[in-house]
């Protein structure tokens, strides 16, 4: 089996820099993305309860009982 090779100093610390500036990088996106998303989400309830009232009336009037 071949021996590991020495890694130089100047790679690993580019990784750990890397991986460190991808970790912060992720959380900011992250953090800047969790607002849209929740409106979004807030915005679809919305409109899922006004389809489902046009639904509601929709089978209403389909079976005639519109006044109940």
């Amino acid at each position: 089996m071949v021996p590991p090779v020495q890694v130089s100093p100047l790679i690993k610390t580019a990784r750990w820099s890397a991986l460190i500036v991808g970790i912060i990088y992720g959380k900011f996106r992250y953090d800047n993305l969790k607002p849209i998303a929740e409106e979004e989400r807030r915005i679809e309830e919305e409109e899922k309860k006004v389809r489902e009232e046009k639904e509601r009336i929709a089978k209403q009037l389909a079976e005639g009982t519109v006044f109940s």
